[in-house]
């Protein structure tokens, strides 16, 4: 009989590569959210599974990439904290963007570090082989990748050798978590930041950037049913009327969508309250990083 194995592998790469979605299908189930804007994930994410006798905790860390702001600094500060806990470093390459100034930074600083690191081309699907093949060729000329693997995370195509090449090179120990744990996020933040993935599908330009959810309120009701209270932080009252929108149309909007897909993954009824609130300064304030496992002072 194989040994059990178990251990985290940590997700980096530039915005937008697409880590989340390779944890959501490992999961089976949303632990992260996803958007086509970049910088969506802002704190490393666990998403845990069983693949074969291994249990693999993936983390989902945000995208690397020049920080100006602090909470960019805290969020670049994650993604390499989850780098320096992880098993297995995976650097994960969105295929149809290939090399950027965000990616050379990165394979910069695991030659730096003299780190290993296994390659991840994603988005395969959006590009052909030919240009597959240069970009392998490109990138194993700058840095000895442990491994190679091409995929589609999205559409699950050939990802199934990464994952069990990941099972097989995890150190043999018993399961960190219970067999049907998905994540560790707790359920309030887990809602918070579908409402703000919400935010970031239905609202233009930079307006997603400049806000943040946080949970007020997480109460079981006694007829089964779960009381959910969300403020968003806005920095300017312009902003606040555009998430709000002609007569409430928008903020009604994003509450019935988020509602909903919290229903279907919690199998359990929903009241979702949001609130708006217009806070200048909230990204300088230590309390919005704690629930987060941000580092205030990165």
């Amino acid at each position: 009989m194989k040994p059990t194995r178990c251990g985290f592998v940590a997700l980096i790469g530039a915005p937008n590569a697409g880590k989340s979605t390779i944890t959501n299908n490992f999961v089976g189930s949303k632990v992260s959210i996803v958007s086509p804007k970049a910088q969506t994930t802002r704190t490393t994410i666990k998403g845990i599974g069983i693949y074969d006798n291994t249990q693999i905790i993936f983390l989902d860390t945000p995208g690397i990439f020049a920080p100006k702001r602090r909470l960019d600094r805290a969020m670049v500060a994650s993604a390499w904290d989850g780098f320096v806990d992880a098993d297995i470093n995976v650097l994960v390459v969105d295929a149809k963007r290939g090399m950027n100034d965000e990616t050379s930074a990165i394979i910069d600083e695991l030659i730096k570090r003299d780190a290993h690191a296994v390659l991840a081309f994603n988005k395969i699907d959006m590009v052909d082989e030919a240009r597959l093949q240069a970009l392998k060729e490109e990138f194993e000329n700058l840095f000895a990748f442990d491994a190679v693997f091409m995929f589609s995370a999205h559409t699950g195509d050939y990802i199934s050798d990464f994952y069990q090449y990941l099972a097989d090179n995890l150190p043999e120990s018993p399961w960190y978590y219970p067999e049907e744990q998905m994540s560790d996020m707790p359920l309030r933040l887990l809602a918070a930041e579908i409402v703000r993935e919400k935010l970031f599908l239905n609202l233009r330009q930079e307006l997603p950037y400049a806000l943040t959810v946080e949970p007020e309120l997480w109460e079981h009701k006694e007829d089964g049913s779960i009381r959910a209270e969300m403020t968003i932080y806005v920095q300017r009252e312009g902003q606040k009327t555009i998430v709000l929108g002609k007569n409430g149309a928008m903020i009604k909007k994003i509450g019935q969508s988020a509602r909903m897909e919290l229903e279907t993954l919690l199998e359990e009824r929903i009241h979702l309250f949001l609130y708006v609130k217009v806070r200048e300064n909230w990204a300088e304030e230590a309390a919005h990083y704690s629930d987060w496992g941000l580092n205030y002072k990165a």
